[in-house]
């Protein structure tokens, strides 16, 4: 019995105003994934692909450990894309073979008057052929079980949005201002006078 499980989270972030825009800052998707996940987790797989071990999630009986494979990407006006590629559960041969993860989002700098505020929004679809004694639980139940446990993973995702995104901008443009003072004091100035 094949049972889709479905979720979707939005976010809206206001960022602080920053000698830097936001949009240089979010077109390293490196950043961005490691505000989204535990940097122990990730392995980059090409400029914008990286593989993604999830922490095991419990879904009635059993427990899953999804690896999933996402290409993240940066337009020229700083919105970033999220895709997932491919997907592998560890442990469950059975499950893996029946599974089946889509996940697309976005996250869209606007400019307002005085600041940028961040909106985006992430669709999470899962697939699944469960295996007896889970195919005879009444559909509704594994529904509303899987859909409740796919809510809870955006959440936690927004939640690390939410504290990792703004304090790894504001480092990221201190260091960045900091390296071009550097840069502007080891350069000698031109004094005609010397000559």
């Amino acid at each position: 019995m094949s049972t889709r499980f479905t979720a979707y989270q939005s976010i809206e972030i206001a960022v602080p105003e920053q000698p830097i825009p936001i949009q240089h800052y979010l077109r390293q998707p490196q950043r961005l994934v490691n505000a989204l996940v535990d940097p122990s987790r990730i392995q980059q797989l090409s400029d914008e692909v990286f593989r993604l071990k999830m922490r095991p999630l419990n879904f009635m009986s059993l427990s899953i450990q999804p690896t999933v494979d996402m290409r993240v990407w940066a337009e020229s006006n700083g919105t970033i894309y999220l895709r997932s590629l491919n997907c592998e559960i560890l442990g469950v041969e059975y499950i893996n073979e029946r599974f089946t993860l889509n996940l697309k989002g976005y996250l869209l700098p606007e400019p307002q008057v005085t600041s940028t505020v961040i909106k985006g929004r992430a669709d999470l679809e899962v697939l699944l052929d469960f295996p007896p004694p889970f195919s005879y639980t009444p559909k509704p139940i594994l529904e509303a079980t899987g859909n409740g446990l796919l809510k809870s993973v955006l959440l936690t995702i927004k939640q690390r949005l939410l504290h990792q995104l703004l304090g790894d901008y504001c480092r990221w443009v201190t260091l960045q201002t900091r390296e071009k003072a550097l840069e502007d004091k080891s350069m000698p100035l031109f004094n005609p006078e010397q000559l």
